[in-house]
């Protein structure tokens, strides 16, 4: 039963692993920019021109268009199927690819076998089931060497332009605009830039200080425990510290203070040792053990 279990719950999570999967891949994919008449424009790799169609890969991961259908006509959803097993049907991560609407197949997996041109204006990009439409567009009249492009890239806004991108980004010609200048133009003076820095501050501190308080509490009550429970071992009572007061720790430091100044009040008893450098020694020198005679006085008395 367990093995039944854990079987159907393992199906179930690589069914919607497989759906995401595909979510993320053929249905990312847009038709991006469409060039009908191509007069001297993009070529192919054999220097021909054509019309062609560039398809962008919106997600995050690598597509492989193959096994997908193109069309000019929604009632054969099937009219060119790309083929499989051409590296050149893979589009990497937010990139693009460039198919010629020629009807030379034997170009290449990129050339469909039916054509674009002024008066056939409808491509449609169909999912391997041959049934789902990804995406489609009727191209409006332009006129030779002008592209049906969105801009910018994967959106809903389509323009007709002069400058053609195929292989490449359609942003171009879009005046970007950055993050900061945008913020600037809603808040042109500041005040909402300095009330969320110090919201976001003062938020911060909030949160700080409730956490160490809390962490401090959680210390005091483990310390307090192991206090109950080393007074329960001994059999006592929790005995808690007494704190030593100022008057105490200035008792000390007078004392040490006195005993480290009169230890050496009695200079008279130490004796200090000193190396004599002589080239002979005093304890064997001849002139101490010389008798000193002592100094005789002579007296001259006069004749009688």
């Amino acid at each position: 039963m367990m093995k039944r279990y854990l079987f159907g719950i393992t199906f179930f999570v690589a069914v919607i692993l497989s759906l995401s999967v595909k979510a993320q891949t053929i249905y990312d994919l847009r038709i991006n920019e469409v060039m009908l008449v191509n007069e001297s424009n993009y070529t192919d790799n054999f220097g021909n021109r054509g019309a062609w169609i560039e398809i962008m890969n919106l997600g995050y991961n690598k597509v492989n268009i193959a096994n997908c259908y193109f069309t000019d006509n929604l009632n054969e959803p099937k009219k060119y199927k790309i083929p499989s097993g051409d590296p050149s049907t893979v589009i990497p991560t937010r990139q693009f690819i460039v198919f010629f609407a020629d009807g030379v197949t034997q170009h290449g997996a990129l050339h469909l076998n039916f054509k674009l041109d002024s008066a056939i204006r409808f491509i449609a990009l169909i999912s391997p089931d041959g049934k789902t439409v990804i995406d489609s567009i009727t191209v409006p009249s332009i006129t030779a060497n002008q592209t049906f492009c969105r801009m910018p890239d994967g959106s809903d806004n389509w323009s007709i332009s002069e400058i053609t991108t195929p292989n490449s980004t359609n942003d171009v010609f879009t005046e970007k605009v950055s993050a900061g200048e945008k913020f600037r133009s809603y808040d042109p003076t500041g005040a909402i830039m300095a009330i969320t820095s110090m919201l976001v501050v003062f938020a911060a501190l909030i949160v700080l200080y409730r956490i160490f308080r809390t962490i401090g509490k959680t210390n005091q009550k483990a310390v307090q425990r192991k206090q109950q429970k080393a007074s329960q071992a001994e059999g006592g009572k929790v005995v808690e510290e007494e704190e030593i007061s100022g008057e105490v720790f200035a008792a000390i430091s007078t004392a040490l203070y006195m005993y480290e100044t009169e230890k050496h009040d009695h200079e008279s008893a130490i004796i200090t040792i000193q190396r004599v450098s002589r080239m002979y020694s005093p304890w064997s020198s001849k002139i101490y053990g010389l008798r000193q005679l002592p100094n005789r006085t002579v007296s001259h008395q006069p004749k009688k």
